[in-house]
């Protein structure tokens, strides 16, 4: 192993050690205040509103010979809003927006099913070495969280439902392997196949009482562990669907938009993206009561989510251009969800840290915008540095899974899907409380 490597995993977690006290210190700060009385629905859109202008100001556009749809640089915008959305609806208690939310958090889990996918299907990389990676990148800061802060692992259930999708998705895409390779089936067969397989399995948990296996964790956790995972018991697994899809996908953007441009075909799909969110909305979105729209999100979350990728990439230039402050928020979404509990907010999320003089529940709006402004830098710096030695963390990992010589299960032959991206870490997380 290169000494160099060696060093920088012990500065890592040295500097993760004085990560954790910051985070122990912010999470117990006095004086603070429930954050139910942080109810704010003009700052929550007030706070949106400043984030797309600075999304406006910070548009890049890179030209590209054909149509990359759902490229990285515009998953990880479309990661940032959204994380964005969800920081700003917890700090401000914006209630009315939760069914939205919800989409959110089940388009981060979909996108763990449809980026490992495209990796899988086109790595071929189920080695021991990958898979204790991607559980390290997941689960190493959150569970530091646990152990030294004493924060409850449900708390952070997304860590564990993102763990899971990467691990289904992946024995997804070996069977594929298996079923190609040593059955002898064809490329669509053998995918086909698997999704079938990993299709009935999601509703034989899922749909029966096996699921209640998770009690296992305790009522308290092993409850809430039964009714997150529920409420996201398809995303996973429709990502996969579309990452089988999405060869097919990318070819019909480019005939369309690339070889066949027509701005008729772009406001058509345009037109269909609005309809479909619209339809989302008026049926279910608006839906007041949380307990009558739960049971329902499952089936339904995908429409808002293909509605708004048409709308996304509805045209080569739109496929092309994203905003750098947003992409920049985008990559380091893991680490800001499991901060904002303690930083951001404190006392596991349930109440408001004060820093700044007069900046109570009944202070000064301007006074109380400091004090945001003042906990959510802190917040952010403490999430860059935590992503670093994270990653440091997760190379150290791999370098020594490859000194042991761990061997991959097959070698690494080239993928048929030549439109697979590399989107290798589709592994950020979020959640709603």
């Amino acid at each position: 192993m290169r000494i160099e490597t060696t060093k920088k995993f012990l500065f890592a977690q040295a500097e993760v050690a004085s990560i954790l006290i910051i985070t122990r210190i912010g999470n117990t700060w006095e004086p603070s205040y429930p954050r139910n009385d942080n109810h704010n629905p003009e700052m929550f859109w007030a706070m949106n509103a400043l984030l797309f202008v600075a999304g406006m100001l910070t548009l890049k556009h890179t030209p590209k010979d054909r149509m990359t749809v759902l490229n990285r640089s515009q998953t990880e915008e479309w990661k940032g809003w959204m994380q964005w959305a969800f920081i700003m609806y917890h700090y401000y208690r914006m209630w009315s927006v939760y069914n939205t939310i919800r989409v959110f958090v089940s388009s981060y889990v979909w996108m763990t099913g449809f980026g490992n996918f495209l990796y899988f299907d086109k790595k071929r990389d189920f080695t021991f070495s990958r898979m204790c990676s991607m559980w390290v990148r997941i689960n190493y800061f959150p569970l530091l969280l646990v152990f030294c802060i004493g924060v409850p692992l449900h708390l952070f259930y997304i860590v564990p439902l993102h763990t899971v999708g990467f691990l289904v998705t992946m024995a997804t895409c070996y069977l594929a392997y298996l079923l190609e390779m040593k059955q002898g089936m064809s490329y669509w067969q053998s995918r086909v196949g698997a999704v079938i397989i990993s299709g009935l399995c999601h509703v034989f948990f899922y749909e029966t009482n096996l699921k209640n296996i998770l009690l296992v964790f305790g009522e308290e956790a092993g409850n809430e562990y039964i009714f997150r995972f529920s409420s996201d018991k398809y995303s996973a697994f429709l990502g996969i669907l579309s990452g089988m899809a999405w060869r097919k996908i990318a070819e019909l953007a480019n005939f369309h938009h690339v070889q066949n441009p027509s701005n008729i075909k772009s406001i058509t799909q345009i037109v269909t993206g609005i309809l479909m969110i619209a339809f989302w909305w008026i049926f279910f979105g608006s839906i007041s009561d949380k307990f009558e729209y739960n049971p329902l999100h499952p089936y339904i979350f995908w429409i808002p989510l293909v509605g708004f990728l048409l709308i996304r990439n509805s045209s080569k230039y739109l496929s092309e251009v994203h905003c750098t402050a947003l992409d920049f928020f985008g990559r380091i979404t893991l680490e800001t969800y499991v901060l904002q509990f303690h930083l951001f907010m404190n006392n596991n999320v349930q109440h408001i840290p004060i820093v700044f003089p007069g900046s109570g529940p009944n202070g000064q709006p301007f006074a109380r915008f400091l004090n945001m402004l003042l906990c959510g830098l802190v917040f952010v710096v403490v999430a860059l540095r935590a992503r670093k030695v994270t990653i440091s963390t997760q190379e150290f990992v791999i370098e020594l899974m490859e000194n042991m010589n761990a061997t991959p299960v097959n070698p690494k032959e080239p993928a048929k899907d030549e439109e697979s991206q590399k989107l290798v870490e589709m592994t950020t997380v979020t959640s709603e409380k």
